[in-house]
């Protein structure tokens, strides 16, 4: 294990730290950061609005009228998931020209003015939710570069407002921006695609999503995180990108499929994770914590280290086992931490393909505890269930491995008396 964690260190870290700091995966993952918290709030409405209990529906249709009360879901909806693709173009654009110290609000700008002179019209919401990355990331390259083109600067004379000369400086980049990306709409029209967003979502949007559906891709995502996280990289933020444009269509859809009575296509979202696979955060350490007490009592280091980790770790929050522990780079804890996710999402996978426990369709804050997070996220007390059980998995999984470092620590304060 020793020969291992050395070969990591020296020929896998430093390639994985450099990729983790890529600055357009960086400027992916911060602006889905700033939109989490409306993803919450319009999951937590679409929730409200089609909680599955005969009583509470009759009871709000017969109180306010099933139109008038639904209508504020439907409100907040469009202030969230259905304006998310125009808030990614423009934060994806932001961040990555702030990346290199251009001005990011001019080019966020543009980038949504990109978005819709390609025809983002049609895909306000998580539809276009891939285009609205790429337009960001090209607009951002674009513009960062003719921005500071002394050929394209118009020089206003003494006494104008700062402001408007900042907005002047940035006149020739933005209509040239623009303009490649209305051309490019032109081409496609040229050859009959009359609306990319929706062609694109349908050759490839769709079809991706249904590849990262699959029993396979999600046991990749659960072996990523934490063997990331163990080398101390922020596993979970690295990947992010990735779950995040898989997220909010897969969602979506899934809400808009149980609506039309059909059954919801995309087991694998973020919801499905955070509520049965991270229980306490990535490598489930609340099961972690659980085994340290249960079975670690007279291991004085873990003890103290599990005694301040337990409030935090029940709201997800696992860095101070982490490093506290440490659970990186700790050679005992490699297997365990490692094999845990790959177990709970299996069975979390299963018991969702079986239809024993419905699809994750509302998003709760991370933060929120384990299996009350899986009652909120299905709907269903059978969530709730799977990642009480999914807990006790976690818990058995760690136990010997908990024993064999009381083992171990014991030995060395003998050794050490």
């Amino acid at each position: 294990m020793n020969s291992f964690i050395a070969f990591m260190e020296e020929h896998f870290i430093p390639k994985a730290a450099k990729i983790g700091a890529q600055r357009h995966l960086v400027a992916i993952r911060d602006s889905f950061i700033v939109t989490m918290p409306l993803m919450i709030l319009g999951s937590l409405v679409l929730l409200i609005n089609n909680l599955p209990i005969p009583a509470y529906q009759n009871f709000m249709n017969s109180v306010f009228g099933e139109e008038v009360w639904k209508s504020f879901g439907g409100n907040v909806w469009e202030g969230t998931f259905g304006i998310l693709s125009v808030l990614i173009a423009f934060l994806v654009a932001y961040n990555l020209t702030k990346n290199y110290d251009k001005d990011g609000v001019s080019a966020g700008v543009v980038s949504i003015a990109s978005f819709f002179a390609l025809g983002g019209a049609t895909g306000l919401s998580s539809n276009g939710l891939f285009i609205a990355l790429i337009v960001g990331l090209v607009t951002a390259e674009i513009f960062s570069r003719l921005v500071g083109n002394e050929k394209l600067i118009i020089t206003m004379p003494e006494g104008v407002p700062p402001a408007v000369a900042k907005s002047f400086a940035a006149l020739f980049p933005a209509m040239i921006t623009i303009s490649i990306f209305g051309m490019i709409r032109t081409i496609f029209f040229a050859f009959g695609v009359t609306d990319i967003i929706t062609s694109f979502y349908d050759l490839v949007q769709q079809p991706f999503m249904g590849l990262a559906n699959t029993l396979p891709s999600a046991i990749l995502l659960a072996f990523i995180a934490p063997f990331l996280w163990f080398f101390g990289l922020h596993g979970a933020n690295m990947i992010e990108p990735l779950m995040q444009s898989i997220n909010a269509p897969a969602i979506e859809s899934n809400i808009e499929a149980i609506n039309n009575g059909l059954a919801a296509p995309y087991i694998v979202n973020k919801p499905f994770f955070d509520s049965f696979v991270n229980l306490g955060g990535t490598g489930a350490t609340l099961g972690l914590i659980i085994a340290i007490f249960i079975f670690g009592r007279r291991n004085k280091a873990y003890k103290v280290v599990t005694n301040l980790s337990s409030a935090p770790g029940i709201f997800n929050i696992n860095e101070p086992m982490m490093f506290g522990l440490p659970i990186v780079l700790n050679p005992i804890m490699f297997i365990p931490f490692i094999l845990t996710p790959i177990v709970l999402v299996t069975v979390a996978y299963t018991a969702t393909k079986l239809g024993m426990v419905p699809v994750a369709t509302a998003m709760p804050p991370w933060v929120t505890p384990p299996i009350i997070g899986g009652f909120l996220a299905t709907q269903s007390i059978a969530g709730g269930v799977l990642a009480a059980v999914n807990l006790v998995i976690s818990v058995v999984i760690y136990a010997p491995f908990v024993k064999i470092a009381e083992i171990q620590s014991l030995k060395n304060e003998e050794l050490a008396d």
